[in-house]
């Protein structure tokens, strides 16, 4: 029976330099950003704005998503573990049973504390840059759907945020967790950001809203807070404290993004519809 499912036993690390291993995660984050950044570029060329700043947005947009969620996992899922060891919150190592500490390389991001870390590092990023904050939010949030699609894709290779048992003909089995066909939940996620990417670039594209407005940093974050939601549904719980929850933290964290996106995207419509009939 196992046959009929995809067997998924990919070492996380492409190799070990020195006792420093090269993930396929940080391999395919990194991957992420350049490929957003170099969209970005194209935006940024088309609505006028520096190349110099273009230039800085990446060292804004790393320190900001890396710092956020780190933070965002420490505090909203293994607060309790953190608060003891808060030498292993900023550093990639770990203590083990020995006492001693060991290099682990970051073992915890929360996307929602990455989008939250990443406005904060944008707001100083527009001051310092003199550019209008919603013209760069609209700007990132074009791109930042794919990002998210390389970030699942890094999950994927992790054998992490795995999806419950099922027997659909699609399931993996992922041999680094135990024998169990399963929903590979990061790649519908995955799949799901690439879409939405799409569709919003589509849109950009056909100049249907002007950068500026918050049409698309609302639809951007309303598409994949949604999706998010629902495909949580059908993922294993990722701490303890879940079991038994009607929602658990990552769709709770999700609802105000939700939120957030359906007001900026119902209010640049609303403007639009208002500038044609004045």
């Amino acid at each position: 029976m196992n046959l009929l499912y995809i067997n998924w036993d990919i070492n996380p690390e492409i190799a070990n330099i020195l006792g420093i291993p090269l993930k396929y995660y940080g391999l395919l984050f990194l991957t992420g950003l350049v490929l957003s950044l170099n969209v970005l570029k194209r935006i940024y060329q088309k609505e006028k704005l520096s190349a110099k700043a273009h230039d800085a947005l990446f060292t804004y947009a790393l320190i900001g998503i890396m710092v956020g969620a780190r933070l965002g996992h420490c505090i909203f899922y293994d607060f309790d573990y953190y608060s003891q060891h808060p030498l292993e919150i900023f550093l990639p190592i770990q203590q083990g049973p020995d006492g001693a500490y060991h290099f682990t390389g970051f073992a915890g991001l929360a996307s929602h504390g990455g989008g939250i870390g990443l406005v904060i590092a944008l707001l100083l990023y527009a001051r310092k840059y003199t550019i209008p904050f919603m013209t760069v939010l609209d700007a990132i949030a074009i791109v930042l759907p794919l990002g998210g699609t390389f970030i699942r894709l890094a999950n994927l290779m992790n054998s992490e945020i795995i999806g419950v048992p099922t027997d659909v003909p699609w399931a993996f089995i992922f041999r680094q967790v135990d024998d169990l066909p399963r929903h590979p939940a990061q790649l519908y996620e995955a799949i799901s950001y690439l879409v939405i990417f799409l569709l919003v670039y589509f849109i950009y594209r056909k100049n249907i809203f002007r950068i500026g407005q918050g049409f698309y940093f609302g639809i951007s974050i309303l598409l994949i807070f949604i999706m998010r939601i629902l495909i949580e549904f059908i993922k294993v719980d990722q701490v303890e404290f879940e079991h038994g929850m009607i929602l658990n933290m990552g769709q709770l964290l999700s609802i105000p993004f939700v939120l957030l996106g359906l007001f900026f995207m119902i209010k640049s419509i609303l403007e639009k519809g208002k500038m044609k009939t004045a």
